[in-house]
């Protein structure tokens, strides 16, 4: 698949800063994984106790497909993050934002369906190597598992196999439905997003939802076996992907 998404939005995003009217947030740990069309996102608050599942609840991550469009001329990009997986409940709203790039590596989102403003700073060594890839279920379809890479690093986003609870309302939070749903925490909550440096067939683990997964270091191959499948070992037996985007130059 050709890139869709211009080459300046490549690469892993840190956000430094959150600004919206209750708040300044500089603490909590938010990535974006951005490759030609598809991203995953991850963000962990500080303050959140994560060996609890109302802390774990707390933690925002998703991924799909990324959009840039221009209303009009001399206007903001608009950048729309189309989730097809999310950590948290669906969204009234989408999540779109106006976007202005101060130099090549920093970027300011302001919001469209909100009122706020982050601050985007790309990570040193994030561009060059692209990689999309779904993983393929038993009966060789693609399913809605994901793995991406973008430069040294790479982010393995799986979502939970719960639907969602029939009363789960728009705009409501993970941590509301764990309560009102104790019986499901554990189901609710097993939505996997790792992030981490993949260097020399080594994967290591720096943030993740599930935080048992950090700090650890997993083998992790991945090989294209034709233009539309690959095999990826990662820390076990071998899996079977379809190749979404591929760009390795070298």
């Amino acid at each position: 698949m050709s890139d869709t998404i211009p080459g300046r939005y490549h690469g892993v995003w840190q956000r430094t800063l959150l600004e919206t009217p209750e708040e300044r947030d500089t603490t909590t740990w938010v990535r974006w994984l951005q490759t030609g069309l598809w991203h995953g996102d991850l963000r962990v608050p500080a303050d959140a106790d994560r060996t609890t599942p109302q802390g774990r609840a707390q933690q925002q991550g998703f991924g799909g497909t990324t959009a840039i469009t221009r209303p009009a001329p001399h206007q903001p990009e608009v950048c729309t993050w189309q989730r097809t997986i999310d950590f948290q409940p669906p969204r009234s709203t989408p999540d779109a934002g106006h976007m202005v790039f101060e130099t090549s590596e920093r970027v300011i989102e302001t919001g469209i369906h909100g009122t706020y403003l982050e601050v985007w700073e790309r990570l040193p060594g994030s561009v060059g190597r692209r990689i999309a890839l779904a993983r393929l279920g038993a009966d060789g379809q693609p399913t809605s598992e994901r793995l991406l890479v973008s430069g040294d690093y790479l982010m393995r986003l799986r979502p939970r196999k719960l639907a969602w609870p029939a009363d789960t309302a728009p705009d409501e939070t993970l941590g509301t439905l764990v309560l009102r749903h104790a019986d499901a925490t554990g189901a609710l909550l097993d939505f996997e997003i790792a992030f981490g440096r993949w260097s020399e067939g080594l994967w290591t683990v720096e943030r993740a939802s599930m935080p048992a997964l950090e700090g650890a270091t997993l083998p992790c191959v991945i090989d294209r076996l034709s233009g539309a499948e690959a095999r990826v070992v990662l820390g076990g037996s071998p899996s079977n992907w379809r190749v979404l985007e591929w760009h390795a130059p070298g």
